[in-house]
């Protein structure tokens, strides 16, 4: 009988776990899908539903410019970004996980970009990114935070390179 208890308690144990790998699965994958529907819409230079994706007090820190902290702001870059005659991006996540509290999502990935540098010319990027997002009340995923930077090497020096050697 003990053994009987012991392989059961066991078993109940193994599908407890089992549930809760689940549910952290399809949290991931809701984050990985609203990651990838985000890129699609970027890709497609749909300035509003780009916005959409990030909540209402969201930050941006984009490489080489100031913190944006405002909708207005991040529009802002996007609007820029996406009136690059040659624009095309996409991005795509390699790593998502969602906190313990289910609320809070992380995710980092890849991303190809092209568009026109300061002289017109047609400028390929490559590079990674990291968001931050926030489940909301409704249920749907929010990017609060999102950053990205370039492997390419800088093209300068950066302020005060010289001195620091």
């Amino acid at each position: 009988m003990k053994i009987k208890t012991l392989v059961l308690t066991h078993i109940l144990g193994l599908a407890a776990a089992a549930i809760c790998l689940a549910g952290d699965t399809k949290a991931e994958q809701a984050l990985r899908d609203a990651d990838a529907a985000w890129s699609k819409a970027a890709a497609s230079k749909d300035l509003e539903k780009t916005v959409s994706y990030y909540s209402a007090d969201a930050i941006v820190l984009p490489p080489n410019a100031p913190i944006a902290t405002t909708k207005e702001e991040i529009k802002k870059i996007w609007q820029d970004m996406l009136a690059s005659p040659s624009f095309v991006i996409s991005w795509k996540a390699t790593k998502v996980e969602v906190a313990k509290s289910g609320d809070l999502g992380f995710v980092s990935g890849t991303y190809e970009l092209t568009m026109n540098d300061a002289s017109g010319k047609p400028v390929n990027d490559r590079g990674k990114y990291v968001e931050v997002w926030e489940k909301k009340a409704d249920g749907k995923w929010k990017c609060g935070t999102d950053t990205w930077n370039s492997d390419l090497p800088a093209s300068t020096p950066a302020p005060g390179a010289e001195e620091r050697k």
